[in-house]
């Protein structure tokens, strides 16, 4: 059966990067975007089965290209630390509650990017097939023995290499994911710590991840791990703090996208508290400004950023940091236009999903995002959002639990 039915929206911000657009209306025939089109007094007049939303600005819903959701972002000590060892009968319900917290949020996609059980791979799995928010996860993180990474990966057996390891892996993974590099020094500006892997074993990772189908994504801070990971051919650059300008153009020409997670030493320095932390504030801070200006750097060089908020790290919640991270983004130069891109259409490209979201075009799903308000008002409005279209049509489970906050 044909079904027709209009949509007037205020504003529209349709995921490309265009400019915003003013009094739309939507066709939407079947659960499709038929036409889009200025509202006028003469098309608008007697159109049957209009939706009036021309108090609010629709986009296409955000993708958080980087979480993990086995961690919730707390800055408990005790609860994070249990966390860290709890089996999956006991973080199944803590990465469920998460999910509900990102749909709250208009996140209708995410990447997780590693815990050390596999949990929210198995997760995945057993997800009912009619929840809003599609899952893709990197299983375990490949790292070295006796480096960074034990909470969310493992390393190749001995005398195995990287590329062998993995071929040897049974997890049905979305990704692979790699570490290469240690975390930022909370004391010293711009630490950088040494290659986990070297140029060789990252371009045999990727050469055998690439006939499974598989793509790279490698944890990275610092020059010279970053550069080896974008000489092995990774597809995606994590974090990617104090990788320098040469680095920055290397990622343009290559096509390579960075999910710099900025945010993470906001929330840092936010929940700093000077007589229990072993951090100094002003490293801390130093060191997300100098993420903002390689930020500012990446949109003048053309390099493809997308949103990710590396949700579950310190003070970092699901959901709700999306917020935070765009309006850094904003701090950093880009305009709002090219901040929804990078949440919206460049998350998507990335996971592979910008046949279903990303934009909003004629031709493409009504899956839309509604925020009360005009343009200039996000991306706070994205906290506290009027609805969620899927296909056309409101989504049934957000109108029913409305998740408002994160604890």
């Amino acid at each position: 059966m044909n079904t027709t039915h209009y949509i007037f929206a205020g504003w529209l911000l349709d995921g490309s990067g265009g400019p915003v657009r003013e009094k739309v209306l939507l066709e939407i025939e079947n659960g499709c975007i038929a036409g889009m089109e200025h509202y006028t007094a003469e098309n608008g007049h007697d159109i049957p089965n209009v939706t009036d939303l021309s108090h609010c600005t629709l986009l296409p819903p955000l993708v958080d290209s980087h979480i993990h959701l086995f961690m919730s972002g707390t800055i408990n000590q005790e609860l994070r630390k249990s966390q860290l060892t709890a089996g999956y009968d006991d973080l199944q319900p803590v990465i469920n509650r998460h999910l509900h917290y990102l749909l709250s949020h208009g996140v209708l996609a995410i990447r997780d990017a590693g815990d050390w059980g596999g949990y929210a791979l198995r997760h995945r799995d057993e997800l009912d097939g009619n929840f809003p928010v599609q899952v893709k996860s990197a299983g375990r993180a490949w790292r070295q023995k006796d480096r960074y990474g034990r909470l969310i990966g493992r390393f190749p057996e001995p005398g195995q290499t990287l590329a062998a390891s993995f071929l040897m892996e049974s997890e049905e993974v979305d990704w692979v994911k790699l570490v290469n590099s240690g975390l930022n020094s909370l004391n010293v500006y711009a630490k950088e710590t040494e290659s986990q892997f070297n140029i060789e074993e990252i371009s045999a990772l990727v050469r055998v991840a690439g006939e499974k189908g598989k793509k790279v994504m490698v944890h990275a801070n610092g020059h010279l791990p970053v550069k080896s990971a974008l000489e092995g051919g990774c597809h995606s650059i994590e974090h990617g703090f104090f990788m320098g300008k040469d680095n920055l153009e290397l990622m343009a020409e290559k096509g390579t996208v960075w999910v710099p997670t900025v945010y993470t030493m906001k929330a840092y320095a936010e929940n700093f508290d000077s007589h229990k932390s072993n951090g100094d504030y002003r490293v801390i801070n130093r060191t997300m400004e100098h993420q903002l200006e390689q930020m500012a750097i990446a949109r003048e060089s053309g390099v493809s950023l997308a949103l990710g908020t590396d949700a579950g790290s310190l003070g970092v919640l699901h959901g709700e940091s999306m917020v935070e991270e765009m309006k850094l983004y904003k701090k950093a130069g880009f305009s709002l236009p090219e901040i929804v891109r990078c949440a919206t259409y460049n998350g998507a490209k990335l996971l592979g999903l910008d046949k279903e979201m990303g934009l909003l075009q004629v031709g493409r799903p009504a899956t839309f995002l509604v925020a009360r308000g005009t343009p200039a008002q996000l991306p706070r409005k994205l906290s506290y959002l009027e609805d969620i279209y899927l296909d056309g049509k409101p989504c049934a489970m957000y109108r029913k639990n409305p998740v408002k906050s994160v604890v």
